[in-house]
């Protein structure tokens, strides 16, 4: 087994952190925050992701196997063969990726091999537009450490499609493995490294370079997000007709060049991957002097998705001064994360029509609460709901779908479905976003 390094504890370095270290390798995690090291050497996972904390908890702290430990010295990194770098980068205003954060990680990296005799590989694992790796961070790994790539340095890149909620379950069981590299020792090394996975999960390995590698990330989220759009397009359309659109959906599936998979039409994606990935390629492709057509029509339809839900709910109350209950405010179910959620253009709807609102979620409330500390939040939906004028469904967690006699809590029972996620019945007046 390979001793590997990782370089970031967000959703990505920790979930790969920790199952690496299921499959074997000795791991250390690096990060400049103290509380999450913490965290990871007492055996607690410092995100919410769903099988998460079992892996920090089989395999750090005192009961563990010892094979994932955490630090902020980047000193670590030297006893190990491979470094993951896993670090943000954010959108700028124009939708451009921002590469300091990893290009000051790949400094630190760089200047800390530089004490290294013997070949070490680094891997990009962080989203970057083509290019990135080879134009920008392998030429500052070489000057921090004095070391040549395909030399005494080896560079590759590997895209992960790791989807929030599902993050552990994507990475062991993984449609793919994308391993891109510009020489033949680095390639591999991320084969040594991604060999007891692919030995596990029977999944395809795609070799190729490192530019090619970081567009098939943006190639994938794209696309996805694309049909997904295209859906809410047709559902939008049916709901014009009366027609359901799940059963057109259900129709459409049947043919294997669609498949059933992102046929749920509704209120729009969000999260941290598909908005950030579409604006960046869509600004990458413009610096080219090309215009994706296809990706900024999916944006706006996803941008509007949103505000027809709120003019549905007009169309059955005058909400100005009434009690408003949103359910549900992480992006998607199995996560904390409300980056993009849908419920913030929701309730930004809500404050301009002057609505007094109630919200819930099972997991993300407290990072709501940072976005909008005014307004009130409640810890189960039956709080929420308790004299309501109407009920937004923006999230469809298990605890939301489930809700029936609840809604007779509400002072008018009416309910604007952005997720097909509850049932129609006598007594409610139902609004679904596509039917």
């Amino acid at each position: 087994m390979t001793e590997l390094s990782v370089i970031g504890s967000g959703y990505v370095g920790t979930t790969i952190a920790a199952c690496f270290a299921d499959l074997g390798h000795e791991v250390v995690n690096v990060d400049v925050d103290q509380a999450i090291v913490d965290a990871i050497n007492d055996g607690t996972a410092p995100i919410h992701e769903d099988g998460l904390a079992e892996l920090v908890t089989d395999h750090a702290g005192a009961n563990g196997t010892g094979r994932l430990e955490a630090t902020t010295d980047y000193a670590a990194v030297l006893d190990t063969d491979v470094t993951f770098l896993c670090l943000p980068t954010p959108q700028n205003d124009d939708g451009s990726i921002d590469l300091s954060i990893i290009e000051t990680a790949a400094d630190q990296l760089g200047t800390t091999l530089a004490a290294k005799d013997a070949w070490h590989t680094v891997v990009v694992k962080s989203t970057v537009v083509p290019g990135s790796t080879e134009d920008a961070i392998t030429p500052i790994l070489e000057a921090a450490s004095n070391k040549t790539a395909g030399e005494e340095l080896g560079v590759g890149m590997n895209p992960e499609f790791l989807r929030e909620g599902t993050a552990v379950h994507d990475f062991l069981d993984p449609d793919k493995v994308v391993l891109g590299a510009d020489d033949e020792r680095a390639l591999a090394d991320m084969h040594e490294v991604f060999d007891p996975l692919v030995e596990r999960s029977d999944a395809p390995v795609v070799e190729t370079d490192t530019r090619t590698a970081e567009m098939i990330k943006y190639a994938n989220n794209g696309f996805l997000a694309a049909k997904i759009s295209l859906i809410n397009d047709i559902g939008n359309i049916c709901k014009e007709f009366g027609i359901d659109a799940y059963e057109v959906a259900d129709a459409i599936a049947l043919d294997d060049r669609i498949g059933e998979q992102f046929l749920r039409s509704g209120v729009g994606w969000g999260g941290s991957c598909f908005p950030k990935d579409t604006a960046a390629i869509r600004a990458a492709a413009r610096q080219q002097d090309y215009e994706p057509a296809m990706l900024d029509a999916a944006t706006r339809v996803n941008d509007r998705q949103p505000d027809r839900l709120l003019s549905l709910m007009d169309d059955h109350v005058d909400v100005a001064g009434k009690q408003v209950a949103v359910l549900g405010l992480a992006f998607k179910p199995g996560t904390d994360d409300i980056r993009n959620s849908r419920a913030i253009p929701v309730i930004e709807g809500l404050q301009a029509r002057g609505a007094e609102i109630v919200a819930y979620d099972p997991v993300a409330v407290e990072n709501m609460h940072e976005r909008f500390p005014g307004i009130e939040y409640v810890h189960t939906p039956t709080e929420a709901l308790s004299k309501a004028a109407v009920a937004l469904v923006v999230t469809d967690w298990e605890e939301i779908a489930a809700l029936d006699n609840e809604f007779d809590l509400m002072s008018t029972p009416i309910v604007v479905d952005g997720r097909r996620a509850i049932d129609r019945r006598d007594g409610i007046v139902y609004e679904g976003l596509t039917w």
